[in-house]
């Protein structure tokens, strides 16, 4: 069960985890710096109850958080 709603940055950021992008990447992509990436991530952990980037985004998937047919550029 999720805690806590994610915000559209916190979503646009599962996103691209779930597409397998790096902390350096998603920075990039997001125009934010690497520690703003694990900052995020932190809070997102926290938010869906998740001890890692796999888990959280099983969990984002399974509660609708994220769409489930992304495709990586």
């Amino acid at each position: 069960m999720v805690k806590k709603r994610l915000t559209e940055q916190e979503e646009r950021l599962m996103e691209l985890v779930s597409l397998g992008y790096n902390n350096k990447e998603i920075g990039e992509r997001m125009y934010i710096s690497t520690h703003s990436v694990k900052s995020y991530l932190a809070v997102i952990l926290k938010k869906l109850g998740a001890v890692n980037r796999t888990q959280a985004t099983y969990i984002a998937f399974k509660n609708n958080l994220i769409p489930k047919n992304l495709d990586r550029d």
